[in-house]
């Protein structure tokens, strides 16, 4: 059956156009149940008889679970439970979570994915007997709530011959009362979880959210909230008024960064402001959260203010007052004032699930608590619990829910207990949820894309492959690495050149575009690695396994080959998917030991001394064009084999192998990267590095002046030459400490898509190169394995696919990568913190 819908649009140029939409609507859409004795379904995924694996005294009955909208968005965590099961989601409540939130999305992707859960889509809007059209002035929320209670109708007359009842979980009052005057079951979810029984735990884990009517008698109102409680923070402004006000110049969007120092401040990072603006007083902040992306209004500068040199932590306020003297009428600048603002509207939430403690009430025996996040920056959370008993002493996780006018903090609700506090597999996972580092086990779904065992190199891939097993080949990694994704070669060529090559473990050989475990390997990013264990980016078979560069194995690889002079010039380069067998796989310190050892002839020992001869040339050409030499505090941990407590600290020592691996690895990251521009103008996964804006360097600058040095910084060759030329003979780390503090006023490295910016800002900074990208580690990281499949692409190796040529999409996936990637630095740090207190506790005398 077609139906088709026409409306007027107003075009760009001022004209008026009609459009025809076609809406095809079908009768071969099945229920999905087991039960259905109508719908002739292959597999079912509502089970037969579904009784409830916890009683519920509302529901005794058999009964299948019908979700409105803001149920799937605001009780997620109820929903992910065992007691939660088969369900039957509408099309239209799937495609308006999508809309306006896509985490709770992902996560209702997940339980849909998960056969134990019996999630079942019904499009509704695609069946001819639950198809409906919106009426004249109906709001959008008014006609999803329409479509809900249609299909919860049309469900109700599929199984009205059987035992099985349709029951409507919604926490919108209107939609309930309709749906119950139409004959209908439905409940709110605090009714459903509440009669189930024992499991009154479920409870802490309902979300707290603001219901409309409070939150209208609340606006209608500058002085006192329902019952009488005081307004604390100011109305945030519509969405229209922020955007109008934005464009007009009257506010400003940045970021909200909350002060370490003192709760009461906080400053926005302005977009198109060098500097960021500062707040003073939590009614300025106005309900703002570390991360939110929001809106302010600039004061005068007769109101701006200077940040308080007093340190100020939250102890936790009982009652809900702001304690503060918000006042900005005075007359005359302070002291040290700073640009000044206030936040009028939050145009982003940045909240997540927060890993924390849980604080006595106030009230002995009662219910209601603070809780208090492992991140100092996010204020306390007030929760509901009768569990106190049981998470006093653990480490908890707690969502935010809303955050009312007339509450001093954000209200939340229990999701999880981790673990007592300081048991280091509870630490590990709290650094690892807090950085949002996906950990769990690979699903089944992504398994199925592995290769089978035993796997071989065939006939077939020696025809398409270039055969190189007969070079000498090896690697050189850190101690213990399994996850080799690169090796190199050295030739001497009959004319007086070299033959110089790169070989890249092929992962985009085992992981193809779309499917489940090219898309879990998107999501995850990078590896991360922490001090105790890896996370891997791709299965274990794939990363230590089948793509790792092993010695004496034969390998698929992605080779680069130059030829160079003995200057270490290029003369030409070639790409090639080749088959290798690593001679050797050797650490850092077992190469260089061969180097070192003139005893040691052999090919390999030739071929890395030739390939450490030419990563000198080529490191002082980087260094002449104007590539910083950075320095940072790297250590690495003796781990006890039993308990993997760390037993010993020690710095890492880096040898000229490692700069040697490092050279040829810019290098081919280098070529590819011109490669792959060619190739795709428009789309190319690039990498840049941002110059730093010069306010960056002013910490360094005042280091270097009190020893009498004066810091270029208007470039990268003025920096590096004058970071040279800072060196006490006396004081021998002084040149070490300003290149590590160098480090930290650096800006982030960033992945990017060639079409999204001028090539004048594709400019690596750190590197002087005007081009960049990453090629050398696909087995930890999904740039590389994109960008492998540009360069397959561009040497005709492999067939084009439109997302490798839609730059918007790169950029997309660029944005996720570029977060990844800060998440995993900052969860490697907090790891080396956690051992190094774990190392220090562990030796103290008993």
């Amino acid at each position: 059956m077609l139906t088709s819908r026409s409306f007027v649009k107003k075009t760009r140029k001022g004209g008026v156009m009609k459009v025809v939409r076609e809406h095809y609507l079908r009768d071969d859409i099945w229920c999905g149940s087991a039960a259905c004795t109508k719908c002739p379904i292959d597999k079912p995924v509502l089970e037969k008889e579904p009784v409830p694996e916890v009683e519920n005294t509302l529901c005794s009955y058999p009964h299948y679970l019908l979700l409105d909208t803001n149920v799937v968005l605001h009780q997620v965590d109820i929903l992910e439970d065992k007691a939660i099961k088969n369900v039957i989601l509408l099309q239209t409540v799937q495609k308006e979570v999508k809309h306006r939130s896509l985490p709770s999305y992902k996560r209702i992707r997940d339980l849909i994915a998960n056969e134990t859960k019996r999630f079942y889509v019904f499009t509704n809007e695609h069946h001819r007997d639950t198809y409906i059209e919106i009426e004249p002035k109906e709001s959008p929320n008014d006609f999803n709530d329409r479509a809900i209670r249609k299909s919860l109708a049309w469900y109700d007359e599929h199984f009205k011959d059987t035992p099985i009842k349709i029951v409507l979980l919604t926490n919108d009052i209107d939609n309930r009362e309709k749906a119950r005057n139409e004959g209908r079951v439905a409940y709110t979810v605090n009714e459903y979880v509440k009669a189930m029984e024992g499991r009154p735990e479920l409870m802490d884990r309902l979300a707290q959210i603001e219901t409309k009517e409070r939150e209208r008698k609340a606006n209608d109102s500058d002085i006192t909230a329902p019952g009488g409680r005081n307004v604390l923070y100011p109305e945030h402004l519509s969405s229209y008024e922020i955007n109008a006000g934005i464009k007009q110049g009257r506010y400003k969007k940045g970021t909200f960064k909350a002060s370490r120092e003192n709760f009461r401040e906080g400053y926005v990072s302005v977009q198109g402001m060098e500097k960021m603006v500062f707040i003073k007083g939590l009614a300025n902040q106005n309900r703002a959260v570390q991360g939110d992306i929001v809106a302010v209004e600039m004061f005068a500068e007769s109101q701006w203010t200077a940040p308080s040199t007093v340190i100020a932590e939250d102890k936790g306020s009982k009652e809900d007052v702001l304690d503060e003297d918000t006042d900005n009428s005075h007359i005359g600048p302070k002291k040290g004032a700073v640009p000044t603002c206030r936040i009028v509207g939050i145009i982003q939430r940045n909240w997540r699930p927060f890993c924390g403690v849980i604080m006595p009430a106030a009230v002995k025996g009662g219910t209601k608590h603070l809780f208090m996040a492992a991140e100092r920056l996010i204020p306390k959370i007030r929760i509901e619990t009768q569990q106190y008993e049981t998470l006093a002493g653990n480490r908890i996780i707690v969502s935010i829910d809303s955050w009312p006018r007339d509450s001093r903090y954000p209200l939340g609700h229990f999701v999880r207990n981790l673990g007592a506090i300081g048991d280091k597999d509870t630490e590990n996972e709290v650094l690892l949820l807090e950085h949002d580092v996906p950990h769990l086990p690979f699903s089944e779904a992504v398994l199925s894309f592995l290769p089978k065992l035993p796997w071989t190199i065939t006939k077939e891939d020696e025809t398409v492959r270039e055969d190189l097993r007969h070079v000498d080949i090896c690697s050189v990694d850190p101690p213990g690495c399994t996850d080799i994704d690169d090796a190199l070669h050295y030739k001497p060529l009959e004319n007086g050149n070299a033959e110089v090559g790169v070989h890249i473990a092929d992962v985009s050989h085992f992981i193809k575009p779309g499917n489940a475990l090219d898309t879990e390997a998107c999501s995850r990013g990078t590896t991360v690695y922490l001090v105790d264990r890896r996370i891997d980016m791709v299965p274990d078979l794939l990363s230590s396994n089948l793509c790792s560069l092993r010695g004496g194995v034969e390998r698929f690889a992605f080779s680069t080959l130059w030829e160079m002079t003995p200057e270490a010039e290029i003369v030409n380069v070639r790409f090639t998917k080749s088959i290798i067998k690593s001679r050797a796989a050797y650490t850092y310190e077992q190469a260089q030991n061969k180097i070192d050892d003139k005893s040691q002839n052999d090919a390999l020992a030739i071929g890395l001394r030739g390939l450490l001869k030419m990563a000198k040339i080529l490191k002082q050409k980087r260094t002449d064009n104007g590539a910083l030499t950075l320095a940072s505090s790297e250590i690495r941990f003796s781990m006890d084999s039993e308990t993997h407590d760390p037993i010993e600290v020690e710095r890492k020592v880096m040898r000229e192998t490692n700069s040697m691996v490092e050279e040829f690895m810019l290098l081919a990251n280098v070529s590819v990267a011109q490669r792959i521009r060619q190739e795709f103008p428009q789309s190319a996964c690039l990498r840049r590095h941002p110059v730093p804006p010069l306010s960056n360097f002013e910490p360094i600058i005042k280091v270097a002046l009190t020893r009498g040095f004066e810091l270029q910084v208007d470039s990268g060759k003025a920096l590096a030459d004058s970071l040279d030329k800072a060196n006490i003979p006396s004081i021998p780390f002084f040149n070490q400490l300003l290149r590590m503090m160098t480090t930290r006023c650096m800006t982030q490295a960033l992945y990017f898509s060639s079409g999204m910016l001028p090539e004048d800002e594709y400019l690596h900074f750190g590197l002087a190169s005007p081009i960049y990208t990453h090629f050398t580690s696909p087995i930890r990281r999904y740039s590389d394995v994109i960008v492998h499949r540009m360069l397959a692409v561009a040497i005709s190796a492999d067939a084009c696919f439109p997302e490798l040529l839609d730059k918007a999409k790169i950029q997309e996936i660029c944005d996720n990568l570029n977060y990844r990637h800060r998440m995993a630095q900052y969860a490697g740090r907090a790891s080396v913190d956690l051992h190094t207190q774990v190392g220090m506790y562990s030796s103290l005398p008993v």
